[in-house]
């Protein structure tokens, strides 16, 4: 059972599953800020962030309605900063999608796991882990048969201990 850190020599005795929740509603603006933590971690050294408040101001609406909706295919889990009240220390946030079946998953139903983001204050505790593994029962309940993701370079032992392993990926964009 894993523990969360207090300090070099202290752990509380308070599981860290326990600490994971559902994201609801409210959590919405820290959520987005959860989320550009995530994409300043992705830049390139040397790459002005750009302001974030004017696409998360736009986007709140959206994404409380997201996470109001939780008969949906859209879920996020957090835990809650103990040190900060009113903001979240991690997040991991998924779909689960619908592509015609094939073998290995006749149902189609894919999970596809994004932001997920431990605020820099509060690394090195299991948070993100935590969230992944909630996420992960989360998808097995509807019965997702693959779970895919796009992994940094620090992310990927997290994800390669929870058994995700590297594809050859042929991923193409063209952006709308």
């Amino acid at each position: 059972m894993k523990f969360r850190r207090l300090g070099p020599e202290r752990v509380d005795t308070v599981p860290i599953m326990s600490l994971v929740r559902r994201a609801v509603p409210e959590d919405a603006g820290e959520v987005l800020r959860l989320r550009q933590v995530m994409i300043d971690s992705l830049g390139a050294p040397g790459d002005a962030p750009p302001d974030a408040s004017a696409w998360q101001a736009e986007s709140l609406p959206t994404v409380r309605g997201r996470l109001a909706d939780t008969d949906g295919t859209f879920a996020a889990f957090v835990v809650d900063d103990p040190d900060r009240p009113g903001t979240l220390a991690a997040l991991v946030v998924g779909t689960v999608e619908y592509r015609i079946g094939r073998a290995g998953n006749p149902h189609g139903r894919v999970g596809h796991v994004f932001s997920v983001a431990t605020d820099p204050g509060t690394r090195r505790r299991g948070y993100a882990r935590a969230c992944m593994e909630a996420l992960l029962d989360w998808f097995r309940e509807r019965g997702a048969a693959q779970v895919d993701l796009n992994a940094s370079a620090e992310a990927e032992p997290l994800y390669a201990a929870l058994g995700f392993v590297r594809k050859p990926d042929p991923s193409m964009r063209l952006q709308l």
